[in-house]
């Protein structure tokens, strides 16, 4: 028989140590280092050595696991705003200061999600764009251009239906519409903080 001690009970409901994707520890340890020779590099006017593959691989986790929020997660062009993510945080590594935090995994997340937000504007403007010029052109409008990789695989020439069709004039009036909330907003001037205080 098992004998219940003070010591198995406490053992028994210790909390688990949480184990997470990354650890935060090593990731500052390794910005620490990579700071430093950054910073000596510079110093010497030579070329600062690449990121180690920890970081790399740090970055890579960072990406792929924020897309997978709900909010990142059905967009088609995915694996461009990962390439986005890390290649913004390669471009800004050196910006990090760890004097200022000991956080860079909240630092990398931040500049990966913007990364992201960015992608996502360029691929709406993008999309803009084409249907604008499918709009003003009734022949494009009513075929649509199958790529090479596409007939390759059977695909023949296929017309908008009427729910496509619909949904490319939301699109394009949605993203006018915001276009011309931003323009009016920028235009309208902010009153001071004095102004709030102020009666009439």
């Amino acid at each position: 028989m098992y004998e219940i001690t003070a010591t198995n009970k406490e053992a028994s409901l210790a909390k688990p140590k949480s184990v997470h994707y990354i650890d935060n520890e090593k990731f500052l340890k390794e910005m620490i280092i990579y700071k430093r020779e950054f910073d000596e590099a510079k110093a010497r006017d030579e070329q600062p050595r690449m990121i180690s593959e920890y970081l790399g691989e740090c970055f890579m986790k960072i990406a792929q696991r924020l897309s997978f929020r709900p909010n990142f997660i059905n967009y088609a062009f995915k694996d461009d705003m990962i390439s986005d993510g890390i290649e913004n945080c390669i471009q800004y590594i050196k910006n990090f200061n760890p004097e200022k935090s000991s956080n860079p995994f909240a630092y990398f997340t931040q500049i990966i999600y913007y990364a992201f937000i960015r992608r996502i504007q360029k691929e709406k403007k993008q999309l803009y764009v084409k249907y604008k010029t499918m709009e003003s052109s009734p022949s494009l409008s009513e075929n649509i251009e199958v790529s090479a990789h596409d007939k390759d695989k059977g695909y023949a020439q296929e017309t908008m239906n009427a729910d496509q069709k619909t949904n490319m004039y939301n699109f394009i009036k949605n993203f006018e519409d915001s276009k011309k909330a931003k323009s009016a907003a920028k235009k309208t001037p902010k009153k001071s903080n004095l102004e709030y205080f102020m009666v009439a």
